[in-house]
């Protein structure tokens, strides 16, 4: 989570695990696409920063972030993917909307998690402002897209270390 305090970004990159045989989904929210497509960028970078092959990252889009839960739970079921990053953002309106799509994609991915076997990683922005939401997809507080491939890596990392 970025706060004041910490940026999105910063993580201590000997901590993370070689990625070179790790295969990753990403599913992202086309809507408000300017924050989502930065989010994006920021997951694939750091993903290939820590030795992900090109042709082992799979993106595919959603209309929305509500749709989120479906795309990761096929992106889950493909079996082309380790691990899946479920990237999008949701801006407060004047309706209670907002809560709505926020509580059920919440709630869509943590059952994923909850009864699955790939771990599909939380990328979903959810602010009060548009400028929140740029401040956390590249801007002063960092990119959300990288905490994700980080924890996306890690989460591989350890389902791996349990079949041993």
């Amino acid at each position: 989570m970025a706060t004041a305090y910490h940026n999105l970004s910063d993580y201590d990159f000997n901590s993370v695990p070689d990625a070179s045989a790790m295969r990753f989904g990403i599913v992202v929210s086309e809507w408000n696409a300017n924050i989502t497509n930065a989010l994006l960028e920021g997951a694939v970078k750091t993903l290939k920063q820590h030795g992900a092959k090109k042709e082992n990252i799979i993106v595919r889009m959603v209309p929305g972030s509500f749709e989120l839960t479906f795309g990761s739970s096929q992106m889950v079921r493909s079996g082309l993917v380790d691990a899946v990053i479920a990237i999008g953002c949701v801006v407060r309106g004047d309706t209670p909307h907002f809560d709505y799509v926020c509580a059920g994609t919440t709630q869509g991915i943590a059952e994923l998690n909850a009864t699955g076997n790939v771990p599909v990683i939380y990328g979903l922005i959810t602010t009060n402002t548009m400028q929140q939401a740029e401040d956390r997809s590249g801007g002063c507080l960092g990119n959300k897209g990288d905490e994700c491939a980080i924890a996306a890596i890690k989460m591989v990392d350890f389902a791996c270390s349990l079949r041993k």
